[in-house]
């Protein structure tokens, strides 16, 4: 039986390859990442469950690098879903480069998806409960807009959002805003993936162990368990559970929204406790 095919971002680790091994039983998968060791190790262990895989280097923030992604994939034939899993957080980049990848890099997955899609396709981007977290005040969504029309300037005004309170904390505020763009722009573009039968969505995970939860932990990723209704970090594959769901045929009524799973984190919350978490981090 000839398979469906999906790409899966970030797939060399975490989330992305969790994701992956769940939706490997109905789809041959295409990861991408930046470390082709540890994507030749992903595809194996795909591989080792009796899936079939390949794999692409690419540089998400790069659109001929995320093009050359989704060509593999027509080649493999058969594309019709895309999760897409590959950001950093503040303790591994730079603000410049948490914008560049967390939101230069969805755009141009996004885009790339859209010049394939047909009915029946799904993008599913993955978020941040960051983006929940902080006063809507701090996200620059005027600027957001931008992101169709002109990157530089897009790049410039969520830099300056994120240096509003100081160069030691940009790459803390630049977390949030870009997975707040994330949010926004999986909202905005629904109605053009909706013109041609597709859905696009966001998920917005909570703390979670995987290699990023574990580098954020110190900065707010495990303070935050501490208020959630499950008091742990959440597993890879419960995430990666709701990851293909949303990717497949199943809701496909589902579109242009934002799913939290964050273990009743954001429910623990208020104001108060919000400010809290932030002066800690």
């Amino acid at each position: 039986m000839t398979k469906d095919t999906a790409i899966i971002t970030g797939g060399a680790r975490g989330m992305g390859l969790a994701t992956a091994k769940v939706m490997a039983a109905d789809h041959h998968i295409v990861l991408t990442d930046v470390d082709d060791k540890k994507l030749a190790t992903a595809v194996k262990e795909i591989e080792s469950t009796g899936g079939t895989a390949e794999f692409v280097v690419a540089d998400i923030t790069a659109r001929a690098e995320v093009d050359a992604v989704f060509a593999a994939a027509a080649t493999a034939g058969g594309l019709r879903a895309v999760v897409h899993a590959a950001g950093v957080s503040p303790h591994m980049a730079s603000a410049e480069k948490i914008i560049e990848i967390n939101a230069v890099g969805t755009i141009n997955v996004t885009e790339s998806a859209l010049t394939v899609a047909d009915e029946g396709f799904a993008v599913v981007n993955v978020a941040s409960i960051a983006a929940q977290m902080v006063p809507g005040i701090m996200i620059p969504k005027r600027a957001f807009r931008h992101a169709s029309t002109d990157l530089d300037t897009f790049r410039r005004k969520l830099l300056a959002a994120a240096g509003r309170t100081g160069r030691k904390m940009a790459a803390a505020q630049a977390y949030p805003i870009s997975k707040a763009f994330v949010v926004w722009y999986s909202a905005d573009q629904a109605a053009r993936f909706g013109a041609t039968g597709a859905r696009i969505l966001s998920v917005s995970p909570g703390s979670f162990d995987t290699e990023m939860g574990r580098i954020e932990e110190q900065g707010g990723a495990g303070k935050l368990t501490e208020f959630a209704a499950l008091k742990r970090f959440g597993r890879p594959e419960e995430i990666a559970e709701l990851l293909a769901f949303c990717a497949s045929a199943k809701p496909g009524y589902l579109t242009g929204v934002d799913i939290l799973c964050d273990g009743g984190t954001k429910a623990g919350m208020g104001l108060k406790e919000m400010i809290q978490l932030a002066r800690q981090a």
